[in-house]
């Protein structure tokens, strides 16, 4: 399974450690990927792996929404 986010499409980004001495090694910054279940339109749950700050802008938007009706 890929290191990549199955909403927003985000994925591993590669740069440098670079030490005290200015040594550069290279390095690859992952997603914060959570694992949750979403039920979708036909009552099914269905597991998905996505970006923690993802779920954090879709737990946002849905509450908006709520306050909105």
């Amino acid at each position: 399974m890929s290191r990549r986010c199955s909403v927003s499409g985000k994925g591993p980004l590669v740069g440098n450690n670079v030490s005290h001495a200015n040594n550069k090694t290279k390095r690859r910054q992952l997603p914060n990927l959570r694992s949750v279940k979403i039920t979708m339109e036909d009552g099914t749950t269905k597991r998905v792996r996505i970006a923690a700050s993802t779920l954090r802008t879709m737990k946002k938007k849905a509450a908006q929404a709520a306050a909105a009706n």
